[in-house]
């Protein structure tokens, strides 16, 4: 019995997403390793895969999450296998995998690290 998620991100992590959005198709080959990783993760745990492209409220999610799942079947990524679930909704997780995540444990070392990546305005008062 799998107790625990782990959520994983589409774009960027299993699906390379090499020119970004693009034109909105699933077109890019899987991120090297992608396959492995999610077979060894599903061992333990329950994967979950998220997107925001499968949103049904957003362009047109029904299509995409057809994209999506066969996309995945079509690079040998099974349900059941590799991954549980292909959502848009933030699930319960342990842990989530994602490329464009920042790591929390402070307010000030989130502030630092944004900072370092992006372009953020001085603090006001200092």
């Amino acid at each position: 019995r799998k107790r625990y998620s782990i959520a994983v991100d589409f774009d960027g992590v299993i699906h390379r997403y090499g020119k970004g959005w693009h034109d909105g198709t699933v077109y890019d080959e899987p991120m090297p390793g992608a396959r492995e990783a999610l077979a060894r993760i599903h061992q333990r745990y329950r994967v979950v895969i998220l997107s925001t492209r499968v949103n049904p409220a957003l362009h047109g999610g029904e299509d995409q999450l057809a994209s999506v799942e066969a996309w995945l079947e079509r690079h040998g990524f099974v349900k059941g296998e590799h991954y549980d679930e292909v959502t848009h909704e933030k699930v319960p997780a342990l842990v989530y995998i994602d490329d464009r995540a920042l790591h929390f444990d402070t307010w000030d070392q989130a502030l630092d690290e944004l900072g370092r990546r992006y372009r953020l305005p001085k603090a006001s008062g200092a």
